[in-house]
């Protein structure tokens, strides 16, 4: 009867731990708790959000205008999709699911740049889930056989060096040139030109041009366009608005299957990406922190993200297309090194902190005061 007993009173706490999270159904009001409920300290919070309203990014809010000057340097850039003016510094931080804290307007629809990647990093782990693509450790020519993954270097690409940013993939795509996306700051066109490409998987150069190929690829493997793939299969589950847009450049058209599709881009440092609100970033986010299971549904595989936020060899800090807080050089000093999170252009971010069941979002905070932020908000739980 003891062992009964203590069985019952086990399986009870289980039950209560698996159904503390709170869901905000759509277009519902989000509940809020008092920090206190949480006892988080309600002052140290405060001295946080103050600080991120007082840390805007320094950048225009004509975003055509700051992402002109942030990427001048790179040859041949220019605008090739939507911009959007932005608005003020706003975010959310989340404790169970529940709100206990927000600040500027959560509802502004807003770009967020390379936030994006980890939303398509999500229609990659769909794909595997669904079958569609059998392992990233794939070779991305035996699905795309049009010619994108051709020749004997691109050829030895897998679906798992483009997912962390490692492929190396040499070409153009939508008239963007590998070399010219984030040239090193050393020599001059020839040099980036005729650089010998890097082995796949030895070494992680951030690259939105071969995003956009994995982005390509990706929709040729679903053969319908990533944004459907995306609110078919989680926005509209997780209660998110009508109001998020993900676009593509505006010459970026695929046909398959004799229809023409858009093929987005997994950032906006040419325009296009995701366009979204703050309150349906935080439901990405929750989604993630409950290992993607939003109240009873398993919307993509815990297996998944168990995937996503492992360290690549060539980059401790990075996952498929998720940062994540290892030793490196993108570690928060003194935070738990199981946080991990999307970043973006201009302060953009969605954090996932497991070990505190928290999410936490930022828009046009000063990207580099988010890690001071964060230790302010940590702060406050301790």
């Amino acid at each position: 009867m003891k062992r009964n007993l203590i069985l019952i009173l086990c399986l009870s706490s289980f039950m209560v731990g698996a159904q503390d999270y709170y869901f905000p159904e759509r277009n519902a009001n989000w509940e809020e708790k008092a920090p206190k409920t949480y006892k988080i300290n309600e002052a140290k919070l405060d001295e946080a959000l103050t600080f991120a309203m007082e840390n805007e990014y320094s950048g225009s809010r004509d975003l055509r205008i700051a992402i002109l000057k942030g990427f001048e340097k790179e040859p041949f850039h220019k605008i090739l999709g939507p911009t959007k003016k932005r608005g003020g510094p706003a975010g959310m931080i989340l404790k169970n699911g529940y709100i206990v804290a927000q600040w500027g307007d959560v509802k502004r629809v807003d770009m967020t740049f390379s936030v994006t990647k980890s939303f398509l990093s999500t229609t990659a782990g769909l794909a595997v889930d669904h079958g569609l693509i059998k392992s990233t450790k794939d070779k991305a020519s035996d699905y795309i056989w049009d010619g994108t993954f051709d020749g004997e270097h691109n050829s030895k690409i897998t679906w798992e060096h483009l997912l962390q940013q490692n492929s190396a993939w040499s070409g153009a795509l939508w008239g963007g040139k590998d070399w010219a996306d984030r040239p090193p700051s050393e020599g001059g066109i020839d040099d980036w030109k005729f650089e010998k490409p890097k082995e796949p998987g030895t070494f992680m150069e951030y690259n939105d041009v071969r995003v956009n190929v994995l982005a390509y690829a990706l929709t040729h493997v679903w053969r319908k366009p990533l944004p459907q793939v995306l609110k078919e299969n989680i926005m509209d589950r997780i209660g998110a608005s009508t109001t998020w847009r993900w676009y593509g450049y505006d010459h970026a058209w695929t046909e398959i299957d004799g229809i023409n599709m858009k093929s987005v881009t997994g950032g906006g440092h040419s325009g296009a990406g995701l366009f979204i609100n703050t309150e349906d970033m935080a439901r990405f986010g929750l989604l993630f922190l409950n290992n993607g299971k939003w109240k009873n549904e398993q919307l993509i595989s815990e297996n998944w993200i168990r995937q996503a936020i492992t360290p690549s060899t060539p980059n401790a800090n990075y996952g498929y297309m998720w940062w994540l807080n290892q030793k490196g050089n993108r570690h928060w000093e003194g935070l738990s090194e199981n946080i991990y999170y999307a970043a973006g252009f201009g302060g953009n971010f969605i954090v996932i902190d497991e070990e505190n069941d928290m999410v936490v979002v930022t828009r046009w905070l000063e990207p580099n005061k988010i890690g001071e932020f964060m230790d302010k908000v940590n702060a406050a739980l301790n």
